[in-house]
């Protein structure tokens, strides 16, 4: 039997202490506690399980007591052990490392944290009628939420609260736009969180980051513009769709975001959460093919090639094929043969770095509708001047 006095310190949220001191002033039973804290007894079972696997990476087992302590920050990278003659331990080296911020920490923490809300996603009643031959794309390019950029230094006022307005905003215009379309595609294209950890770097180069407040407060803030999204998405359509692709900004948070959508709205038939964790993604509707990627692993000259090989069967049955990325914040189009590649702007304000390296693309978001049979038909576009979240320049 565990003591779940043990557990304590290796508890990684505020949230796990709570539950396990609740529990051991409980005398332990864990049926009781759960009906005390509101938690399903399988719920409690997955966190104490969760905290006993951080606590055997750390080379304590608190079934069995301690096999081996290790010094606060690190955790056991391998052990070796010497016998003597009869099969006796006689020595043993611990081999530990300093822990870096664990993805799959963050994801038990988001797994956790929804739990408790896990299909508790409602939406608004679907449409009377919708046009099963159309559907509509949001594409979002490169949100960035949690990036803060000071009008005197950039030209633009920027934090968390602008970008969720600006987000939410933008989007609700756009489906107000929208014919009624059977599908809608909310299409985030990476980089929604301007920062993957709480320091604050770009995970691969180490690149400083502009941050506004707290980390965890940026990633509450990002899963409620996204809900408040597809709300706004399920009064126009009948099926939404939601595809968060991976950043270089992003490369864990955007993958914590879907895990988090899509425990909320699990068991909603009209809310359907992509959460693959691959770079390419594609969709076909009809005689349309679509493919998105962020647009930092590979060049647009490579995309057909790409989408050729991974979609061989697809290729050859669709008419009107289609690339939408990211990550350059700026709209470029290229036709290639048999398909047309489109980067879309970012609605976030300049950085520090950005506006010192002389970008000044526009800011903006569409709505793109396409035909099963003919592809693109229509779209609408929201420039950043037409929203209410959006600052001008202070002189103050």
């Amino acid at each position: 039997m565990c003591d779940d006095s043990r557990l304590l310190e290796f508890c990684e949220t505020e949230r796990q202490r709570n539950i396990l001191t609740a529990l051991i002033e409980n005398g332990g039973n864990r049926r009781k506690t759960a009906k005390q804290i509101g938690l399903s007894e399988r719920g409690l079972y997955q966190l104490i399980a969760r905290v006993k696997q951080y606590a055997a990476r750390h080379g304590v087992s608190p079934d069995h007591g301690l096999t081996h302590a290790t010094p606060p920050g690190f955790a056991v990278k391998g052990v070796s052990t010497l016998y003597n003659a009869d099969g006796e331990q006689t020595a043993q080296w611990v081999k530990t490392t300093a822990e870096a911020e664990r993805p799959e920490a963050l994801r038990e923490a988001i797994l956790e944290a929804f739990e408790d809300y896990r299909g508790r996603g409602k939406v608004s009643a679907a449409p009377k009628h919708s046009d099963a031959d159309l559907m509509t794309v949001y594409p979002m390019g490169d949100p960035h939420l949690g990036a803060y950029s000071w009008a005197e230094e950039t030209g633009d006022d920027f934090d968390l609260k602008i970008a969720e307005q600006n987000l939410c905003e933008s989007v609700s215009r756009l489906v107000a736009c929208s014919p009624k379309s059977e599908v809608g595609l909310i299409l985030n294209l990476g980089d929604f969180f301007h920062s993957d950890t709480s320091e604050n770097r770009t995970l691969r180069s180490g690149h400083a980051l502009d941050v506004d407040t707290r980390w965890a407060k940026v990633l509450r803030v990002g899963v409620r513009a996204m809900m408040q999204c597809i709300e706004s998405a399920c009064r126009k359509h009948q099926t939404v769709i939601v595809k968060n692709l991976i950043g270089n900004h992003d490369d864990h948070t955007s993958q914590m975001l879907s895990i988090a959508l899509g425990l909320f709205y699990e068991g909603n038939e009209r809310v359907i959460i992509d959460e693959s964790p691959s770079k390419f993604w594609f969709h076909r509707f009809g005689r349309v093919l679509i493919g998105a990627t962020h647009g930092d692993t590979c060049k647009p000259t490579a995309l057909p090639g790409i989408m050729a090989h991974d979609r061989a069967g697809d290729w050859g049955e669709t008419k009107h094929r289609y690339w939408y990325t990211g990550h350059i914040h700026s709209q470029t189009v290229m036709e290639f043969p048999g398909v047309l590649w489109e980067s879309f702007r970012t609605l976030a304000g300049k950085d520090a770095w950005t506006a010192s390296k002389g970008y000044r693309s526009g800011r903006d978001m569409y709505a793109i509708v396409h035909a099963k049979d003919h592809g693109e038909v229509e779209r609408h576009r929201v420039d950043i001047g037409m929203l209410n979240g959006n600052s001008s320049p202070r002189t103050s």
